[in-house]
């Protein structure tokens, strides 16, 4: 807390606060809970929100709820937990899993599954071999002992991300329309009940000494601010309630993660009726020499706040006890306006629990474009030499399929259960996890989450377009109607112009791009301060976005299974290697523009690949995007361990490494090439035939630099399998 936002405390009060006063407003007005540098340029995202009647509960609540047809309605969110991460990395990575699956509790859904968003940095790094296995094990144990599938994610390795790895989590759960919960506190006389674990030592100040400043030399002894998990009381805690929301015996309920009972309480009071009463001694402790401050900025884990009617709470007790979830009434509603908490008799806390919820400070911080800018643009990356010959360009197939950001992450979601709960339809490596919800209609939805760092770096507008604009396809490649969003922002400090104007300049084209394609943002959030001392990290918006399966029965998958399916290119290539994994790969070169946007070939994309699975005319589809149509025949051949026949037209270096967007690769049923022709007209999509399934290599006819077309290479399907798996394993030990 600066001096002037203390002095505006003082103002608030009239008085000097007392040190419990002073904990819950440092709390929250943190950078991580009030988003005071990023306010300012969130509401685009209401101001531009598509219209749509799917948004059942938007942005400002735990998460956002979307209506998936049928009285079905699911809650998701992204979150981040990157400074824990990075200090502590098991834990940090853990409890990250463990807070944004207790968002979608709050809302009273079942949590179903979980995602994970990983960057690292260079996958030879010392650092990074001691943060890379903490973390992947963190998400697997906590997420693994809930019993959530892990349907996918990425896992990023860059040099920007060292010392400062990006640990994004998102959960999403299922709910009837009805079932919805807020995090409000109504009702003068109502019960205010914490239950879960006990509060300790771990994770105090968690949100505002790690989450809301640059690391420094000092960061990694700030071990007592990562909170630790218990993923058996977070099990016990999520069928707890799902028993408590069954019988409304709950009038509101709010999470404890960030700022924990200082957010609950604060939260409650501002959204219900304006006013509570908190006993702070009667507060379950794990460490009997707390102080109050400690006890209101602690972030243990496994804990809720609810709101119960005095009628209701025998019973609500009850139930806990059967779950021997431990519950303790610590305190009640009153219309007072005021949220007054006592220790032992003496009131150390009274003040307007809205002052602290909502009115914290706003900042509109100056931003410019980083000076490096102009520079980095004009560096594009025609200046690199491309493969000269058919060895050469067989040769990049395979140094970008065994390139760490490309390769296979099998390392990883082989720690993870991807079936748990039986209705998995669809996990990595494919495009996207696909989820049944309902057993006789087929009823689901799809899942992508989405970045590139390095385009954003380069045009932060375009860059979080690009990030969406992925997310999108890998949605409809499964055969789902891309339908809502959520993000994870993740940049530099917000005291830099520069990051300030790459974030603003991000949340300006999602805003536009989620308008233009009519899926609104329903929640997520932004974390700030990634960098290790003056060097920030690459801008990268995290996207999340959700789509719906009317019938999973009928989702298509990324792999080639079919002998003799024809193969083909939807959409146009242009020569675009700005930000390329070919040129990150090859050279470690970071230039020129990220590829052309074009959100209108993208939405006539998603409609041809969603209406053709409907139809059941498609046996694969594979969205082009990191690597090109390389590393998109690579993964589908692989995946399927069928091999593939390929003619290219035109230079084979555009046709395999370009990454321009608005393109997938499909394979599609014999007999169904002449509809499938039509719906690619009627969409105005390009498509072009590519060749046929088959064999067991990848094989490569083109026009070479002179003369007529000729095979230009062939790799053996164990050849590539050998590139691809080896990498990971290889560092991570």
């Amino acid at each position: 807390m600066n001096e002037e936002e203390y002095r505006r405390v003082r103002d608030i009060l009239g008085r000097r606060p007392t040190s419990s006063e002073l904990a819950i407003y440092s709390v929250m007005w943190s950078e991580h809970c009030s988003y005071k540098s990023s306010k300012v340029h969130l509401r685009q995202f209401g101001e531009k929100a598509p219209k749509t009647d799917a948004l059942l509960v938007g942005m400002g609540e735990n998460a956002g709820v979307v209506d998936i047809g049928q009285g079905w309605a699911v809650t998701f969110k992204v979150e981040s937990h990157n400074h824990p991460s990075y200090v502590e990395p098991y834990q940090g990575a853990a409890t990250g899993v463990g807070g944004i699956v207790r968002d979608i509790m709050s809302m009273g859904a079942r949590p179903v599954a979980v995602m994970d968003s990983l960057r690292f940095g260079p996958a030879d790094a010392p650092d990074t071999q001691r943060v890379l296995p903490g973390v992947v094990a963190g998400v697997g144990g906590y997420g693994n002992s809930l019993g959530l599938p892990n349907i996918g994610g990425e896992t990023v390795f860059d040099a920007c991300y060292a010392q400062n790895p990006l640990v994004n989590a998102l959960c999403i759960g299922v709910l009837k329309h009805e079932d919805i919960k807020r995090a409000i506190a109504p009702g003068p006389g109502n019960k205010v009940v914490l239950f879960g674990a006990g509060t300790g030592p771990d994770g105090i100040g968690g949100a505002s000494v790690l989450a809301s400043a640059t690391f420094d030399e000092e960061s990694a002894a700030k071990r007592p601010a990562v909170q630790v998990g218990d993923p058996f009381m977070e099990k016990l805690l999520i069928e707890c309630c799902l028993e408590l929301f069954a019988e409304d015996l709950v009038v509101g309920i709010q999470d404890l993660g960030a700022a924990g009972v200082s957010c609950a309480t604060t939260e409650l009071a501002a959204a219900g009726t304006g006013g509570m009463r908190v006993e702070l001694d009667a507060v379950p402790l794990r460490d009997a020499t707390l102080l109050p401050e400690e006890i209101l900025m602690s972030e243990s884990q496994e804990r809720m706040m609810a709101v119960v009617e005095p009628g209701k709470a025998d019973r609500f007790m009850e139930i806990c006890r059967r779950w021997e979830i431990p519950a303790t009434v610590i305190g009640e509603v009153t219309d007072t306006g005021r949220l007054v908490m006592t220790w032992r008799g003496e009131t150390i806390v009274d003040i307007p629990p809205g002052t602290a919820a909502d009115e914290g400070p706003v900042y509109e911080r100056p931003y410019e474009p980083p000076a490096d800018l102009g520079t980095l643009q004009s560096d594009t990356p025609g200046r690199l030499t491309r493969p000269a010959n058919a060895d050469d360009l067989r040769n990049t197939v395979l140094w970008l399929a065994g390139s760490p950001n490309l390769a296979s992450k099998t390392w990883v979601t082989s720690q993870y259960d991807r079936y748990v709960r039986g209705n998995t339809v669809l996990a990595m490596p494919d495009d996207a996890g696909v989820v049944r919800v309902d057993d006789e209609t087929g009823l689901g939805f799809a899942l992508s989450l989405d970045g590139n760092g390095r385009y954003t770096r380069l045009d932060p507008y375009a860059g979080a377009q690009l990030a969406l604009s992925e997310a999108f396809r890998n949605v409809a490649a499964t055969g789902a109607r891309p339908l809502a969003v959520t993000n994870c922002l993740n940049f530099g400090s917000p005291e830099d112009p520069g990051v300030m104007w790459q974030f603003a300049r991000a949340v300006e084209g999602l805003a536009d791009a989620c308008q233009y394609l009519g899926v609104p943002v329903t929640g997520g959030n932004v974390s700030f301060y990634n960098q290790t001392g003056s060097t920030p990290i690459n801008p990268t918006p995290v996207i999340g976005v959700l789509g719906v399966h009317d019938d999973v029965r009928r989702r298509v998958n990324m792999a080639f299974t079919s002998d003799g399916a024809t193969i083909a290119l939807l959409g146009e290539t242009r020569e675009e290697f700005g930000g390329s994994e070919w040129a990150h790969v090859v050279y470690g070169h970071l230039g020129g523009l990220p590829p052309l946007v074009d959100l209108a070939a993208e939405a006539a994309l998603a409609s041809v690949l969603v209406n053709a699975a409907r139809d059941g005319l498609l046996t694969a589809a594979h969205d082009l995007s990191d690597g090109g149509l390389s590393q998109a025949l690579v993964e589908s051949c692989l995946r399927g361990g069928l091999g593939a026949k390929i003619t290219l037209q035109g230079d084979p270096f555009v046709s395999l490494f370009s990454e321009s967007v608005a393109r997938a690769i499909v394979t599609i049923r014999p007999g169904g090439e002449a509809r499938f022709a039509a719906l690619c007209e009627a969409a105005g999509v390009p498509v072009s035939q590519l060749g046929v399934a088959g064999g067991d290599s990848l094989s490569v006819t083109g026009r070479a630099a002179e003369g007529d077309q000729q095979e230009l290479f062939s790799i053996p399907l164990h050849e590539l399998r050998e590139a691809h798996e080896r990498t990971l394993p290889s560092y991570a030990g």
